[in-house]
C-alpha cells in the first residue's frame, strides 16, 4: 500500500474587522438655498474652509452634484444628518 501525501492547505482566518467599501455623501443641486447658505452648511458639515465651500457650491451649481465626503458609512451618514438638521 502506498502512502499518499496530503497537501497543506492554507486557511486564512477572518476577524470580522475587514475594511468595508467606502461610502460617499453627495450634495445635489437645488434652487431652494442661496450660495451663502450652502457654503455655510458645508463648513459645518465637512469642516471645509469658506473658499473650499464656494468651490464645491459652484461645482454643484454647474454639474448638478458633488461628492463632499468619502468615508466609512457612519461618518457619511453623520455628515448627511448634520447637514439636513441644521438648515
Amino acid at each position: 500500500m502506498t502512502e499518499r501525501a496530503v497537501p497543506e492547505i492554507e486557511v486564512e482566518e477572518t476577524t470580522g474587522a475587514e475594511v468595508a467599501p467606502p461610502w460617499m455623501t453627495i450634495l445635489h443641486n437645488c434652487d431652494c438655498h442661496t450660495f451663502e447658505q450652502v457654503v455655510k452648511q458645508l463648513q459645518k458639515a465637512i469642516a471645509c474652509s469658506e473658499a473650499e465651500g464656494w468651490d464645491i457650491a459652484w461645482q454643484v451649481h454647474n454639474t448638478g452634484k458633488a461628492v463632499v465626503k468619502i468615508a466609512a458609512e457612519a461618518e457619511c451618514v453623520a455628515t448627511s444628518w448634520r447637514r439636513s438638521v441644521s438648515w
